[in-house]
């Protein structure tokens, strides 16, 4: 767990070393004083042992004496390697010279993000907002039911007026004809959903429905014809504010900074130079948190 995590801190660690060392031994801006560890003379300040520990925290490592050894052995181990990289003059040519500045610049752009977010913390009026928003796409009714799903109407009708004898072969009838391969092996139970997160059509006639019911006419939809029995129905739950609280907290400043970042860009003057303004010019493919649908019944 140690190592693994060193490897993200060391590319910070070790611009700040470099640039240390790059300076004739000078401490970098902000270094503070207080000295872990010297190696060869250069020091590995409390604060840069402090930064790893909180991260390792965060994993579950704890704070002991023997973690922040184990730190300092590989911090230094880290300083050595980097002293003779900056013999070589390995800092200012090939592929590690790109590296050290494609870092510094990494480092440099989250440390403005971060100093953005304390600059401009969250206020309660912009998460009563967001939170307005979100419960209203939660709030409704959702559906507890099962169907049937066939390729032709008269089957389906075949299948309602056998269900207007008997309501309980429901699941049976289910089990021996749908074609819905997402329900079929449950006698059709869908489990609670969403209507929106359902075709129109068969959203449309779950809601009419009452419960105990199924529906007296097939129900024709992209996938085929469905016969629909409303078991159950019960208002959708909203979390309160204060449950989620902290992701919201971090949602909206994750808006904000992009918001930020898409003015700074929309004011910037960015040139893609020859071969790499083809592939540039493509936009990046959408991304989706919506879930795959698990029945027919789903939209698609």
């Amino acid at each position: 767990m140690l190592m693994k995590s060193r490897v993200v801190i060391g590319g910070a660690i070790a611009v700040l070393a470099l640039t240390a060392c790059n300076k004739g031994g000078e401490k970098a801006e902000g270094v503070e004083s207080v000295v872990a560890a010297t190696v060869n003379g250069q020091p590995i300040s409390k604060k840069q042992v402090d930064l790893i520990v909180k991260q390792q925290a965060g994993q579950g490592m704890p704070d002991t004496p023997e973690v922040r050894k184990m730190i300092i052995d590989s911090l230094a181990l880290e300083h050595l390697a980097a002293q003779e990289a900056l013999k070589k003059g390995l800092d200012k040519k090939g592929e590690t010279a790109d590296q050290i500045e494609m870092a510094k610049m990494s480092i440099l752009a989250q440390g403005f993000v971060e100093d953005y977010k304390k600059s401009n913390p969250v206020t309660d009026k912009m998460l009563e907002e967001e939170y307005a928003k979100i419960k209203e796409k939660i709030a409704g009714t959702e559906y507890l039911a099962r169907h049937i799903l066939v390729d032709k109407e008269d089957d389906a009708k075949a299948i309602i007026a056998s269900l207007k004898k008997d309501p309980k072969q429901f699941a049976a009838i289910a089990k021996a004809k749908s074609k819905d391969p997402g329900s079929k092996d449950r006698g059709g139970d869908l489990g609670w959903f969403d209507p929106r997160g359902m075709v129109k059509e068969f959203s449309d006639a779950t809601a009419k429905l009452e419960k105990g019911k199924f529906t007296e006419e097939p129900v024709k939809s992209q996938f085929g014809y469905h016969v629909i029995f409303l078991e159950d129905s019960r208002s959708k739950p909203v979390p309160t504010l204060e449950q989620i609280k902290p992701r919201l907290v971090q949602q909206v400043e994750n808006e904000n900074v992009r918001k930020l970042l898409d003015d700074m860009k929309a004011k910037a003057k960015i040139e893609v130079v020859g071969a790499s303004a083809a592939s540039a010019s493509a936009s990046a493919p959408a991304m989706s948190i919506t879930p795959a649908p698990a029945s027919a019944a789903d939209k698609h």
